[in-house]
């Protein structure tokens, strides 16, 4: 399947927004003398999967429109279950794998929220 112009833009407005608040996570535990390369590691391994969750979601409505509302419903429905799942076992790993700072990891899942939160403050003006 070809990836749509507008999900490529919006995963890329989703992935600038997170490493600029990754950058800001760094600096934080940087200040509060808590950073190591633990917290480097869990915050890509946070970033990736928050970037790929959005990417997944933003294939999922493309494909999405291309169907019946019923078909389009449930393809969603299930997109968001197994979406789900998947930040849940990217959450695991992050506190569990000993490599990757258990905060560094799950504070950037957050991060695509953030981004779309002042994506509609801006369009708002």
């Amino acid at each position: 399947m070809k990836v749509d112009a507008t999900v490529k833009k919006e995963t890329i407005y989703i992935a600038s927004w997170c490493a600029v608040l990754s950058l800001l996570m760094q600096a934080v535990f940087l200040i509060l003398k808590y950073w190591d390369c633990t917290v480097l590691l869990g915050n890509l391994w946070g970033y990736i999967g928050a970037v790929a969750n959005f990417f997944l979601m933003g294939l999922t409505v493309q494909k999405a429109v291309t169907k019946t509302e019923e078909e389009a419903r449930k393809t969603i429905k299930l997109s968001h279950t197994l979406r789900s799942m998947f930040i849940l076992i990217v959450a695991v790993i992050g506190v569990s794998v000993p490599v990757f700072n258990m905060w560094a990891a799950i504070i950037p899942l957050l991060f695509p929220r953030i981004a779309i939160l002042f994506r509609s403050f801006s369009l708002k003006k």
